[in-house]
Formats: C-alpha cells, sequence, structure tokens
C-alpha cells in the first residue's frame, strides 16, 4: 500500500516542474505586452485569468498543505488501525493534487495563447501603422516632385 502511494510522486514533481516553466513564460510574455497599448476589453480578460491562476496557485498550495498535515497524521498514526484507511485518503489527495496541476497546466498553456494573440495583433497593428503612414509619405513625396518640376 505504501509502494501505491509513492506511485504518483515522480509525476507530481515533474508537473511542478513544468508548473515553474509555464509560469516563467508566462511572466516573460507579460513584461513583452506590458510595453504594448492594450485595449480595455483585452485587459479585462488577461486580468480575470490572472486572478483565476492565482485562485488555482492558492487552492494547490492549501492541497499541498493538507497533504503534509496527512503525511505527519500518517506517522503519528503508523501503529493504529486506521492506517489503511489514512493511506487511501493520502492516495486520494495525491491523485487530485495531480489532476489540480494538470488543471493548472493547462490554465496556464491558455493564457500564455492569450498572450500570444494578443501580442500578434499588437504586432499587426503596428505593421499596418507604419504601412499606411510610408504610402502617406510616399504620396506626399510624389505630389512635392510633381509640383516642384511643373514650375
Amino acid at each position: 500500500m505504501l509502494l501505491l502511494l509513492l506511485l504518483p510522486l515522480p509525476l507530481l514533481v515533474l508537473l511542478l516542474l513544468l508548473l515553474l516553466l509555464q509560469l516563467l513564460l508566462l511572466l516573460q510574455q507579460l513584461v513583452l505586452l506590458l510595453s504594448l497599448p492594450l485595449p480595455l476589453p483585452l485587459l479585462l480578460l488577461l486580468l480575470l485569468l490572472l486572478l483565476l491562476l492565482l485562485l488555482l496557485l492558492l487552492l494547490l498550495l492549501l492541497l499541498l498543505l493538507l497533504l503534509l498535515l496527512l503525511l505527519l497524521l500518517l506517522l503519528l498514526l503508523l501503529l493504529q488501525l486506521l492506517l489503511l484507511l489514512l493511506l487511501l485518503l493520502l492516495l486520494l489527495l495525491l491523485l487530485l493534487l495531480l489532476l489540480l496541476l494538470l488543471l493548472l497546466l493547462l490554465l496556464l498553456l491558455l493564457l500564455q495563447l492569450l498572450l500570444l494573440l494578443l501580442l500578434q495583433q499588437q504586432i499587426k497593428t503596428y505593421h499596418e501603422r507604419r504601412t499606411f503612414g510610408s504610402k502617406i509619405n510616399s504620396r506626399n513625396r510624389d505630389t512635392l516632385y510633381k509640383s516642384q518640376t511643373r514650375y
């Protein structure tokens, strides 16, 4: 039974490392997006997703704290009959933690995709403004050249 309990631990560590990497990538994209002007609805959506992310992280921390508490309780009740029930509860908690980590990872991926789309839109509008401005400048140059050659 104890071996069954240790089974999801490597997966938990791997998921935590993936989450950390995703958070770092997300932070990098947020810093990049802060330099660009964003429309209000997209900014509100981004803020809502970040709040949801923080809520999930808080839930994850709470679950980890509960897991540590159950592990401590398991050590205290090691010689009693409730050991099997406690081990099953601990296993269930570990699986719930895995599920929560996967959900958090998916949310981070969704947020990262949204940030990439926002960045792509900002680059596209910047490029359109720049090319439109250069077309206007070339038209003004042509008009100025024609008016100068006429006299």
